[in-house]
């Protein structure tokens, strides 16, 4: 062969090579994992969210409190893993078993006749985290005319450990820079903080978990409280509750204005000195939340809007989608 027909050779084999490698490139397409956005269900399960927004309709207005929990239940269950619905998972070591959600999440019961609705019209469809987002979206508005548009399509987990929820949930009794740092830690900002701890306008806590805020301890921050809503507070909640469990379990509003309204006088409430836990009054111990209580006081629907906003962005948060975890049959197991 000739030197000519020899780099012929060489190049039309280069050429090949070339050719080949750039198909097996264009062959190859990397898995495509679906993202959560509104309307997911308008063809898989066209009335989904109007089953759902009818079965809590009417919890709440058998029981205003039920709101609050259902709003709780999505907020634990997005800061520990993510929106997964891994709070709603049963067993010993479940994060239902935590010490921050132990005997103290309500709305169970929503979330299970959801469930069964929805598995009866659209089997093996929806999932138990975007039912958790919806009825508190729904929540929102039955008790504070709060709408937003809820992204879908999350899938549930398949794991949930009590331990994790005290390295994620921010504690009642912690100050503002800790309150800073657990949202900073989830990527959500100080006004998301502020804006989403009006959710306390609606719901109770009980003597145990804002005893503290009355008969501060072991050096806890001792925020200043209006003396007459001291005094009531005291009447419900004695300092024997910290000794020997009297009263512990005895409730209180977190809102002395409105209490099974979701607006913006939590905030009034700050102002006057009357935040039921350490973790309500402290936000008017900093200066950068402190004036943000008081614009979240001063201009109400402007507080619904973000309030509305910071639900959608922690409604986003570790989500699973795609292949990722499951359908739960049954909110309380995995398949």
């Amino acid at each position: 062969m000739d030197s000519k027909g020899f780099n012929f050779s060489i190049v039309a084999l280069l050429a090949c090579l070339v050719l080949s490698f750039s198909s097996s490139i264009h062959a190859y397409r990397p898995p495509y994992w679906p993202t959560i956005r509104v309307g997911y269900y308008r063809y898989s399960c066209p009335n989904a969210e109007y089953i759902i927004q009818n079965i809590v309709s009417k919890a709440v207005s058998r029981n205003p409190g039920i709101a609050a929990g259902l709003i709780r239940l999505h907020f634990h269950d997005c800061f520990v893993r993510g929106c997964d619905a891994s709070v709603l998972l049963d067993g010993p070591n479940s994060e239902k078993e935590g010490i921050p959600n132990k005997n103290s999440l309500r709305g169970f019961e929503v979330i299970d006749a959801a469930k069964a609705a929805l598995e009866a019209a659209c089997p093996g469809t929806v999932s138990c985290a975007d039912i958790l987002a919806f009825a508190a979206r729904d929540s929102s508005y039955k008790v504070g005319r709060i709408y937003y548009d809820v992204q879908a399509g999350r899938r549930d987990g398949r794991v949930s450990i009590d331990s994790e929820t005290l390295d994620n949930l921010p504690s009642p009794f912690v100050d503002v820079k800790e309150l800073i740092n657990s949202f900073a830690r989830k990527g959500m900002s100080d006004d998301e903080m502020v804006t989403l701890s009006g959710a306390h306008s609606i719901g109770i806590a009980h003597c145990a978990v804002f005893a503290n805020r009355l008969y501060p301890q072991n050096n806890q921050q001792d925020l200043p409280i209006d003396p007459e809503y001291a005094d009531f507070l005291k009447s419900i909640c004695p300092p024997e509750a910290l000794t020997n469990g009297t009263g512990a379990a005895n409730p209180a509003n977190f809102d002395v204005f409105t209490p099974n309204k979701l607006d913006n006088k939590y905030y009034l409430g700050l102002k006057s000195q009357k935040g039921l836990l350490v973790s309500d009054q402290t936000l008017m111990s900093h200066p950068t939340t402190a004036k943000l209580v008081n614009y979240n006081a001063r201009y109400g629907s402007i507080w619904a809007r973000k309030f509305a906003a910071a639900m959608v962005h922690m409604g986003t948060l570790d989500v699973l989608t795609g292949r990722n975890g499951e359908i739960r049959r049954n909110c309380h197991f995995v398949n």
